[in-house]
């Protein structure tokens, strides 16, 4: 079932020949984890969401309180047999009408949900290779920041991974910064320093990114700065982790030829389940 405007249905009612989000990636989305009846993080998604929505000049619908957008995450996931741990993603569309200018900016939303194996975050210390990907970058401003429906560089990104037998890539901005991952924030430690790009270097405004920064900020052993990284800094590093709400955090074991321990994200998970 998917809930479209808050109404539970089997097949989604869309004409896709009219459906902006469809023609010019005119959206925006969270995907969010639930757990035993519980929306994740709710606040951090629903203001990212709005924040979001207002940058891109779509307007917010009146009855889209927190209550109702938690309400609605909740009603979906139920609906699906996933309340107990689930991933809920909840993406936002114009209305139709015009080309590159919109007639509206009414939106739509359409809330799908789909079972996890565990609700709890585990750790995956299984090989983890990444590389970077460099046919094209991630540009410095503000739209880069946001989860939008126009995800064309991490499509491809995620091709290359797989024909080149890669877990993920890392994606550079246009300075050739180490900017994300493709599927998430990049964390590198360095002795008791850790280092994550900020987002004026154009990564994604992540949730997962923003609980680990307060975490962090409780661990008197190191300390966190947000500032760019450089592929030569990755060869220093002696721990990368990648992260995003629904796989909690994710060790990157092999960059080139360098290997990492898992040693601050396997703590960090720990704590990150137990603040749940």
């Amino acid at each position: 079932m998917v809930n479209f405007n808050g109404d539970l249905q089997a097949a989604i009612p869309i004409s896709l020949h009219e459906n902006r989000g469809f023609l010019y990636g005119d959206g925006l989305f969270e995907t969010i984890k639930v757990i035993n009846g519980k929306v994740l993080f709710l606040e951090d998604h629903y203001f990212r969401l709005l924040s979001s929505m207002r940058i891109v000049r779509m307007k917010i619908p009146m009855n889209f309180t927190l209550e109702f957008f938690e309400a609605e995450l909740l009603k979906t996931a139920t609906a699906n047999s996933c309340s107990a741990s689930g991933r809920v993603r909840c993406t936002v569309f114009r209305n139709a009408g015009g080309y590159y200018l919109p007639q509206t900016n009414t939106v739509s939303y359409l809330i799908q949900a789909t079972a996890l194996p565990s609700g709890e975050y585990v750790l995956n210390a299984e090989p983890y290779e990444v590389d970077l990907y460099k046919d094209f970058y991630v540009s410095k401003h503000l739209l880069s920041t946001l989860k939008t429906t126009n995800k064309m560089l991490h499509i491809t990104g995620s091709i290359f991974a797989q024909e080149n037998g890669f877990q993920t890539c890392l994606l550079l901005n246009d300075e050739k910064n180490v900017v994300e991952a493709l599927h998430g924030n990049l964390f590198l430690r360095s002795g008791s320093t850790v280092i994550t790009p900020p987002l004026s270097e154009g990564c994604l405004n992540g949730i997962m990114r923003k609980q680990l920064i307060r975490l962090l900020g409780k661990q008197s052993m190191y300390t966190l700065l947000e500032q760019p990284i450089s592929p030569f800094d990755l060869q220093k590093a002696d721990e990368l982790f990648v992260t995003n709400v629904i796989r909690g955090i994710q060790p990157i074991t092999t960059y080139r030829k360098k290997s990492f321990t898992i040693e601050l994200a396997s703590h960090l998970l720990i704590e990150l389940n137990a603040s749940l």
